[in-house]
């Protein structure tokens, strides 16, 4: 028990724990029928979450207010801009997914150049990009038929033993972005301004250019996901990006990162990520209808947030 104790104090546990109890109540449910299936589903499913929440949690931990609501409209740009300049030849890949990285790119700049330029919130501003986005995507996207390349697709779903390629790119990402955080000037900078604004200009942190790379970091991870979702489902569509929206922001508060700022947990977004898909699977395979779906979803996240220390974080 003194061994478990210091694991259990540490956030990002109870995302895992929450994660592993859905899946031991599904193939409960199903008498063991499927089990390593669903690990593989869930593990290609979560990346996409992954992707945007590890953004988003940069996002975040910048402090009080700062959260990215464009994600779900920069990914169904992304996807259908990825999906027209590949336009369903191999040799063209690497272009769209470039395409789509700028998109992205170009996002997350225009996000930050609007809070500073206009003063406004991030929230209003971000929500308001988002709107525009969507309209863009609207005229370019709307009843796009081009499917990915055949190469393309393949990889987006292509496994070893198992384990989707994709799942093991994003771990090797994941512990990038977490070693950015803990041991380069970037990470620490995003950290202190979490923490403290003032204090950290006074130091000598450039918050401007801080903010600016992590919206623009934000941005351009929305736009890589969105032409590898294309990839995965085979085709893009306007609203291929809708969920990400609080599913980003879920994995961030639910995997340890104080919605505070100043504090961020890197494990802890694969492990909401995890445990929201996992939760999705249980509840249809309970039979479950949509509302009351929503309903235990919502509740259950609430409870993991309080179990993990959550209440603390939000005062």
């Amino acid at each position: 028990m003194a061994v478990l104790k210091p694991l259990l104090a540490k956030p990002w546990i109870w995302s895992f724990l929450g994660a592993l109890l859905v899946w031991l109540a599904t193939i409960v449910f199903t008498g063991g029928y499927g089990a390593g299936g669903m690990v593989t589903a869930a593990l290609s499913l979560a990346v996409f979450t992954v992707i945007v929440g590890v953004g988003q949690m940069f996002v975040i931990t910048l402090g009080p207010g700062n959260v990215d609501l464009s994600l779900p409209a920069n990914i169904g740009l992304a996807s259908a801009v990825a999906m027209k300049v590949m336009d369903g030849n191999d040799s063209m890949i690497a272009v769209g997914l470039l395409a789509a990285l700028a998109t992205g790119v170009a996002i997350g700049a225009a996000n930050y150049l609007l809070i500073w330029a206009l003063r406004i919130p991030p929230i209003i501003a971000t929500l308001s990009a988002s709107f525009i986005i969507q309209s863009i995507d609207i005229s370019y996207g709307r009843g796009l038929q081009i499917k990915p390349p055949p190469g393309f697709a393949d990889f987006a779903n292509w496994q070893v033993l198992g384990i989707p390629v994709l799942a093991i790119l994003t771990v090797l990402f994941t512990i990038g972005a977490a070693i950015a955080l803990q041991r380069m000037i970037y990470g620490r900078s995003v950290l202190a301004i979490g923490q403290n604004i003032r204090a950290a200009w006074l130091a000598g942190v450039n918050v401007g250019r801080i903010r600016f790379l992590t919206y623009t970091l934000s941005g351009a991870l929305g736009g890589i996901d969105g032409a590898l979702l294309a990839g995965y489902f085979r085709g893009a569509n306007v609203d291929i990006g809708n969920e990400y929206l609080l599913a980003s922001i879920a994995v961030v508060v639910i995997g340890g990162t104080s919605v505070a700022g100043g504090k961020a947990n890197v494990p802890g977004v694969w492990g909401a990520a995890l445990f929201l898909v996992l939760l999705l699977t249980m509840l249809n395979t309970f039979g479950v209808s949509a509302g009351v779906r929503l309903l235990l979803t919502g509740l259950i996240i609430v409870g993991v947030i309080t179990a993990a220390g959550g209440q603390k974080a939000l005062r």
